[in-house]
Order: structure tokens, then C-alpha cells, then sequence
């Protein structure tokens, strides 16, 4: 049977109501990596800090309560998500976009620090190179940019999800232009080289689970 292919905001939305569930007990080492991520953020108080692909808010949960002062930018396609992020965290100080991350404005030398959980493995290093540019020139001095993320084994593996994904979409007509719901991870070292090439003066990793890894990408 030849899968069917969701648009994005809508396949997340869909789901939105066993999401946290699934991402906490679902995902190997979710019990892990949500901490973990969050520990790397800045502890300062009214610390800025951008988030793509923000979706419920998961790591914001525990980065909340070691710095319930930040200021988080989160930045979502999913209008149920964000509602869900702000009923979730009443008081705290969110800036939510419902757009793409890839079409937001996100500035210059605005943030300490950027983060995403979850969210870009399903975008090519393609798309993912001027949006890393984007990112690193919207962090401040000294910022960080914190990826913790699904990636594939192996190159080969990476292709073929690609190949498949080129395949659906053509079989089923779909838009070019908008995104569906489909996991292209890249690999762990191809997403370091895609980062440093994009600016990112040092790539580091901070943990694994299975194939989930958080990488911290030094601005300068």
C-alpha cells in the first residue's frame, strides 16, 4: 500500500492529543534528551531564546523550570501545537509564529541562544543550509544554537528516504512548494558539515540515544 503523504501543520495537529505521550514514551532516551537539551540553554535572567519547530513545547518544560524568566520565540506550521505550548505555560514569556522557519524573519544578534527538538529531520541539508546561515547571524555574541535531533546511519539510508520522498510525492501530485510529512534524516556527520559550512565555528556532540543526538553548534 503506497502511503499517503500529510501536509505537515495537519499531520501534527492530527495527533495532538496523544503527542506528548508519544514524544516522552515513544522516542528512546526522550527521558534523557528533553533535560539534557534544555540544560544547555542559557540560565540568564530574560535570557532570549528562538525555538523551531517548537510543537507542544516539550523541552521548554524543564528549560522553564531552570529559568522561568527566558524569553522564548517559538516558531511552529502547527496552529494546535502553539495553542497547546501557550495553554500549557500561562505567565511566561512567549513569542509565537505560526509559519515556516524556513520563510520567518528571525533577525540579526537577537537571541543568546536557538533550539530545536525533533523538527528538521525531515528537511535536506539543501533547505537546511540557508536556514543554518539564517540562524547563526540571529544568535548574539557567544550564542549557541542546541539540535537535538533524529538522524540516519548511514548515507545510503539517507538517499533512499529521499528517493522515496521524491517518489510519493510525485505519484501522488503533490505541491512542490508546501511540506508533507515524511522523515529524510541526514546523517550526524553530514548535518555537522552542513552546519559548520554555514558558519557554525565549532560543532560539538553533547549525547546520543539510539539515533536521536544533541549537537552544540558555537556561533563563533
Amino acid at each position: 500500500m503506497t502511503e499517503l503523504l500529510e501536509r505537515m501543520d495537519a499531520f501534527f495537529d492530527s495527533r495532538l492529543a496523544g503527542y506528548d505521550r508519544h514524544q516522552r514514551t515513544e522516542i528512546a532516551g526522550a527521558e534523557a534528551f528533553y533535560p539534557l537539551t534544555a540544560s544547555l540553554l542559557p540560565r540568564e535572567k530574560g535570557a532570549r531564546v528562538l525555538d523551531l519547530g517548537c510543537g507542544t513545547g516539550l523541552e521548554l518544560e524543564d528549560y522553564f523550570r531552570l529559568n522561568p524568566q527566558a524569553r522564548v520565540t517559538g516558531i511552529d506550521l502547527a496552529p494546535g501545537m502553539l495553542a497547546a505550548l501557550r495553554a500549557k505555560f500561562p505567565g511566561r514569556a512567549l513569542t509565537l509564529r505560526c509559519q515556516s522557519y524556513f520563510a520567518c524573519p528571525l533577525g540579526e544578534g537577537l537571541y543568546d541562544a536557538a533550539v530545536s527538538v525533533e523538527s528538521l529531520h525531515h528537511f535536506s541539508a539543501v533547505q537546511k543550509f540557508p536556514l543554518y546561515r539564517r540562524v547563526r547571524a540571529a544568535l548574539k555574541e557567544g550564542g549557541t544554537f542546541v539540535l537535538t535531533d533524529y538522524f540516519a546511519d548511514t548515507e545510503e539510508e539517507e538517499a533512499r528516504n529521499f528517493v522515496e520522498l521524491a517518489r510519493l510525492r510525485a505519484a501522488q501530485g503533490l505541491d512542490d512548494k508546501a511540506f508533507y510529512h515524511y522523515d529524510t534524516p541526514l546523517t550526524a556527520a553530514r548535518e555537522a558539515r552542513v552546519l559548520r559550512a554555514a558558519g557554525f565555528a565549532r560543532v560539538e556532540e553533547r549525547g546520543r540515544w539510539g539515533r536521536t543526538h544533541t549537537l552544540v553548534c558555537a556561533a563563533r
